[in-house]
């Protein structure tokens, strides 16, 4: 497979807000420096919140597509992320991101399935892989409709 290149473009609006979009998509999002830190915005999405949400959404994409591939059945996937910044040899860095995602499966017979596609999801999730942030998971298995 040759590389692919993401795009994605940064403008400063004022203050500690800025606007990021990309030349491949149709939705900009408002982006500001989080109310934990000096001159921080509350209510817009920060780079730590992206930088978690990246770690989520990449798990649920490989899930989906593992669980396909599987002939997984399953009628929910949702999760739940926290993402810890911390201070560190006087660096801030994203240590960890906890990853709590819960399948929604119709028969228990399908459970160690499940359990078998979160586990590979896990393991071959790129931004995952990309990260040097320790990932936790949490799984949580039930059986609904």
């Amino acid at each position: 497979m040759e590389a692919h290149f993401y795009n994605v473009d940064i403008n400063w609006k004022s203050g500690r807000t800025g606007e990021m979009t990309s030349p491949e998509l149709t939705t900009a999002v408002e982006i500001a420096t989080p109310p934990q830190f000096p001159s921080g915005v509350e209510g817009i999405w920060s780079p730590e919140h992206l930088f978690t949400a990246a770690v989520a959404s990449c798990l649920m994409t490989t899930f989906v597509a593992i669980a396909e591939n599987s002939k997984l059945e399953f009628s929910d996937f949702t999760i739940k992320s926290s993402g810890k910044l911390d201070r560190t040899d006087g660096k801030f860095l994203m240590t960890e991101v906890i990853l709590e995602p819960t399948v929604v499966i119709t028969h228990e017979e399908d459970r160690a399935k499940a359990e078998r596609v979160l586990q590979k999801s896990e393991a071959n999730c790129l931004i995952s892989n990309s990260v040097n942030s320790k990932i936790t998971m949490v799984p949580n298995i039930i059986i609904g409709q």
